[in-house]
Order: C-alpha cells, then structure tokens, then sequence
C-alpha cells in the first residue's frame, strides 16, 4: 500500500467481492466500441478516464429528476438538488479521508483548482517570496506560477529530476529555505510514473514554515486517499480521470488556511453581505465557488468515487501492477537487440503508477500512435503530455505513452505488444 492512500472508505461500504477486471469491464457500454474491423483497447487513461454506465444513469438521472441552481432555493427540485449537491461534497471528503466537508472545494479541474491557488496565496506574497515546483510537474502545475512571478515578483525555483525519473531530493534542504512559502508537486507523474516521496518533502517544508500543495490528478484514480496521514495542506485532482464527468475538479485545504484565503472570481452564492461600495464574502467552501457551479457534475463525480469505492482496491492495485510490469517486459523483449526502444521512469517491477512513456528512435510518437489505433484499435496518446520541460530535460521531442485503468485485461496488453511489433517493422 502507497503511503497516503486509505483503506477506511473502501472498507466501510463492505465490499466482498474479489477484484475482476472482466466483470468491471461489463460495466462500460463504451468498452464494446470498435475501431474499424478491431475492438478497442482503450489505454489513455492518464488523460482521461472512462465513466461507468452507473455514473452516466447518476448524471441522467439527476438532470431528469432534480435540475435546479443550488444554494437557497426554496422549491422542491431546488432543494433536492442542493442535498445531492452537498452530498457530493461529502463523498468527496470521504474518499479524500477527511472528517470536514467544508474544506472541499468544486472547480472546474486540476487546472482551475492550481489557479485559483496561484491567485489567492499570490496575494499575499512579495518579492523575495519562493515558490519550490520541479522538472516533472505538469505544465498546469508550471504556467500559473510563472504567472505569480510576472504578477508580484515571487522567485520560483525548481527540483532537478532523476535521470529514472523521479524528483530528486538529495539537496532538498538546499532548495526549501526561510523564503519558501509554497512547494507545490506532483503526487505521480503523468509520464514517468514516479511517485513522489511527499513525507521527506512535508516534513522539511513544515519544519521551515512552507505550505504543500499536490497535484494529485494521476493519484487519486487509484484509490481513495488519507490526507492527514499524507500531510498536504492543499490538494487538487479532477473528475474525469477518476471515471467520472469532465469539467469537475476539487481543491482541498486546510480549513484554517482556507480561511485566510481571499477568493478568485467574484458573483452570485460566494457572498454574506454586498453593498454598492464593498462586500463581504462567505466562509469556504462558498466562498470560492462564484455563480452556479458545476452541480451535474458534482453529482457524477460522487457517483464515480462512490463506484470506485465499492472495488477491491488491493486486488486492483496487484492486477495492475501484473498488467504493467507485462507491458514493460513486452517492450524490454521487442527492444533486445535493437536498442530502439527508450522507457522512461522507475525500472520495471519498483512502485510506480500504471503508465509507461516511451520513445522509439526514428518514429514520431504521433505516428506510433496513429498506427496503434487505426491498424489495432489501440487508443494511446502521444507528444510530450504536457511536460515540456520534462522531455526537453530527456532531449526527447515527444513519447507515447500507455496507461491503464480498473477495466484493462490481458487482451490490452497483447493488443498493444503485437501491435508495437507491427509498428516497428511498419517503419523499418
């Protein structure tokens, strides 16, 4: 069990049943797609994930039944919408392994959630104020820092990467000093993989008066989380790569830290008072969540983790380590003798996430995967995954990149094996 992930919500809803990637498969109408002549073999997961027919019901089922805006209306389909609304909220903290529901926040995603981040502690900084990130992180994770620093004069700073492809941090104590106020990380690695060591990091930070923040977009599809064991204190993921809606995400903070927080955007719902000449606004989470928000979406988001709660999280993770560490021992058998093939990240059998970039010399990762789908159905995705910096770092142009989920099974893998051998003689 990966530090941080919890067991409390998985268990408390008394699932019994053992893992089966073919009775979860079932589960997705989308699975029984075909590209062209060929099944798909759906492996952008990193990217996006695909919802369960019941989160599709839950969605349809809350915009036949209880549309309405949230937030004191006092008609029936308002109110039942707000319950499901607040309900959502609370099956957020649940699977995050919070007790206080106050402190989640809906966005409109990853993205959004870093921005509004970005913004509201921007505030209150200053030039000679640090902002710690790394090499690996996302470019959602870059941009709005280096905005802060165009903005109010921050200095952001960078963790250098492992040539395997995790965040170093043999002199980490060089690089969090007095001046840092935030260190803001990826949990996992969108391309590597590599799981960030959050307690040596969390505990430096604390120690010299930084907060944490974690990107956990690539994390938190595999299982539901313990962040007071973990230590962050704001952590951000989205909906749709947790088998749930697009144009969904969460932030998550300390409720006193949120406290402090002045809010992004102005509007409707996120006020206690308003006069012409100033206002005053509401505690969190309203605060932060200006006009009406995305309620649908709250309602599949809560459909998704609650789905995904019900699973057998240890199964999954073992069935997915089998599946990747087959996927990695497949292109270690193609790669023997060619010295072609170049797969970034933690060696094959250490923890990482269930994902694998890779480059082949002389072929575009654009053309892999246009080959992959059109002559074998196989769905990946290919460039530099929004990890510039990442690659450059690499002296890549761009990889492809596999990445699985709970309804991958071993014709997935054999699909894409067979169809990387195909590739390569493709292009000679």
């Amino acid at each position: 069990m990966i530090d941080g992930y919890g067991e409390a919500c998985h268990r408390e809803r008394g699932c019994v049943m053992t893992f089966n990637a073919e009775r979860v498969a079932e589960q997705f109408s989308i699975l029984n797609r075909r590209v062209g002549d060929k099944p798909l073999h759906y492996m952008d997961n990193a990217a996006t994930s695909q919802m369960p027919d019941s989160v599709i019901e839950a969605v349809a089922s809350h915009d036949r039944t209880r549309r309405a805006n949230v937030k004191r209306g006092v008609h029936l389909l308002s109110e039942e919408a707000d319950e499901a609304y607040e309900n959502a909220r609370a099956e957020v903290a649940l699977y995050l392994g919070v007790s206080c529901s106050e402190e989640v926040i809906f966005t409109g995603g990853t993205t959004a959630g870093i921005n509004l981040l970005a913004h509201s502690l921007g505030e209150r900084m200053k030039p000679g104020d640090e902002v710690l990130i790394s090499q690996l992180e996302h470019h959602s994770n870059i941009i709005p820092w280096q905005m802060l620093k165009q903005r109010r004069g921050v200095t952001v700073r960078f963790l250098p990467v492992t040539l395997e492809g995790r965040i170093d941090l043999s002199d980490l104590d060089r690089y969090i000093t007095g001046n840092t106020k935030l260190v803001a990380l990826t949990h996992g690695s969108n391309v590597t993989g590599s799981i960030t060591d959050v307690a040596t990091i969390e505990a430096l930070a604390h120690e010299r008066g930084a907060a944490v923040m974690l990107d956990g977009a690539q994390m938190v599809p595999h299982g539901p989380l313990n962040l007071p064991v973990l230590g962050a204190d704001y952590y951000v993921f989205s909906g749709h790569k947790v088998y749930g809606p697009s144009g969904i995400g969460i932030l998550w903070g300390r409720k006193e830290l949120l406290e402090e927080m002045s809010p992004l955007f102005g509007g409707g719902e996120m006020i206690d008072y308003v006069e012409m000449e100033e206002s005053t606004y509401a505690p969190p989470p309203h605060r932060f969540e200006a006009g009406t928000p995305p309620i649908t979406q709250a309602v599949g988001l809560a459909a998704a983790l609650r789905w995904f709660g019900d699973l057998d999280i240890e199964g999954l993770h073992r069935h997915l380590d089998r599946l990747t560490n087959q996927l990695m021992e497949g292109l270690e058998d193609i790669e023997r003798g060619q010295g072609r093939i170049r797969v970034l990240g933690p060696s094959r059998g250490e923890t990482r996430l269930p994902l694998v970039s890779f480059s082949i010399d002389n072929i575009h990762p654009h053309d892999v995967c246009q080959v992959m789908n059109d002559f074998h159905g196989v769905a990946l995705r290919g460039g530099h995954h929004c990890a510039q910096p990442l690659h450059d770092f690499f002296d890549l142009d761009g990889t492809s990149r596999a990445s699985l989920a709970a309804y991958n099974r071993q014709n997935d893998i054999d699909a894409f094996l067979d169809g990387m051998e195909h590739c390569i003689r493709m292009f000679g």
